[in-house]
């Protein structure tokens, strides 16, 4: 069968699209400046997993409880008013990271406490505005443009601040990429006057959305998979960053590794986009999850640069092709669910529960592993057991049916 057919004809999007899109573009550059070296940062004064770990942790117990939180109140206040607090957490955290330097890693509990209230303001206004703005057929070309600019952020944030801190002396580097991390959330916040006002109103039915995957076989299927995708986040969003700089003990390698990543994801979304049918949405989740857990396999054996540059271009390839149809797929059967119109915050929100609840098991269990085994011997373990998340995630949406 043909999983890339012919190019699809261009579709009319909205102003709130367009400006949709420019926040998330300011989000993704701002994140990949600063996002991949906070861990760098708080390694460096402690070199301990544990902390890094810990900090990672509470982003994820935090964010789900601000989902909920941020959930309540879009039923009450304009909803741009929430992405706007997000952000401004976000900036908060970074004047924060900044205002404490070097003493930063001493307070990993509260820097993750903040990020994960920010991301879970954010995220809850953001993706409330995409199922809104978008419609069926622009949601596939609306993730793929998103992944395409967060690819954009990827190749130039990371580089930019590994050459910055490379450049600088250490301490005043990392100063200057945090400080440009905020402004750039000062953009988003002014960017986000421009949305049209949208709110909503009625009560909370998080129960009822909940209760609802006993009876809706493809909503219980989407939490599933959206639990096993969180179990790889979990681990991998901070291990590899990790392991890369302890290879090559340079920020500016760090810098390209993730400059490649984000090129190879550029040239991705923008091919899945436009040629991934939603028909073929399930071949493009299975071989895209199929090759992130096969991209593994590279850190079963003694690792080298070289080696982690070519897992960078694989995961690259291979994650656009499963995330733009996961999402889509997604937004859809959230959409032909029950009420989706009037319960769709609480949909996303049990949605959010469930990546999180694969983020922070996957944490615990690397917690309690390098707390009672050798690191070097136990965490390629870890990833070959976490690593297949995404790939097992098809497994949960294969008989989904819209």
């Amino acid at each position: 069968m043909q999983l890339f057919p012919s190019k699809k004809p261009s579709i009319p999007v909205s102003r709130d699209l367009k400006i949709l899109l420019i926040i998330g573009g300011l989000y993704a550059l701002s994140t990949f400046i600063s996002n991949t070296f906070v861990n760098v940062f708080l390694w460096k004064q402690s070199g301990d997993y544990m902390d890094i770990a810990t900090y990672n942790l509470f982003i994820y117990l935090l964010q789900p409880i601000s989902f909920f939180v941020a959930g309540k109140c879009v039923k009450h206040v304009d909803r741009t008013l929430i992405i706007r607090i997000g952000v401004i957490f976000l900036s908060i955290f970074y004047m924060v990271v900044l205002l404490l330097g070097e003493k930063a890693v001493n307070y990993t509990y509260m820097l993750g406490a903040i990020l994960g209230i920010g991301y879970g303001f954010y995220w809850l206004a953001y993706n409330v505005l995409t199922f809104e703005v978008t419609e069926p057929e622009t949601r596939d070309l609306f993730n793929g443009i998103l992944g395409s600019l967060q690819s954009f952020g990827g190749m130039v944030g990371p580089l930019l601040a590994g050459y910055i801190i490379t450049l600088m002396d250490n301490f005043k580097g990392y100063s200057t990429i945090f400080f440009l991390s905020f402004f750039l959330f000062f953009l988003a916040i002014v960017c986000s006057f421009y949305l049209k006002k949208r709110k909503a109103t009625g009560r909370f039915f998080i129960r009822e959305v909940f209760k609802e995957r006993k009876h809706n076989t493809n909503w219980r299927s989407v939490l599933f998979a959206h639990l096993t995708q969180g179990s790889r986040e979990g681990l991998f969003i901070f291990i590899i960053t990790i392991w890369v700089y302890i290879e090559t003990n340079s920020e500016l390698s760090l810098g390209l590794f993730n400059f490649l990543i984000s090129l190879c994801s550029f040239i991705s979304y923008y091919f899945v986009s436009k040629m991934v049918s939603s028909k073929k949405r399930k071949a493009a989740i299975f071989y895209g999850g199929l090759a992130l857990y096969l991209a593994v396999l590279l850190f079963v054996f003694p690792t080298s640069y070289v080696t982690i540059l070519l897992y960078g271009v694989i995961i690259g390839i291979s994650f656009p092709l499963f995330n733009v149809p996961f999402v889509s797929l997604t937004y859809d059967i959230i959409g032909k669910s029950k009420n989706a119109g009037n319960w769709r915050v609480e949909y996303i929100i049990i949605r959010e529960v469930f990546i999180n609840i694969g983020r922070v098991l996957a944490i615990i269990v690397f917690i309690a592993s390098v707390s009672l085994l050798d690191p070097i011997l136990i965490i390629p373990v870890l990833m070959l057991v976490f690593g297949g998340g995404n790939f097992l995630s098809y497994f949960f949406i294969r008989k989904t049916s819209i």
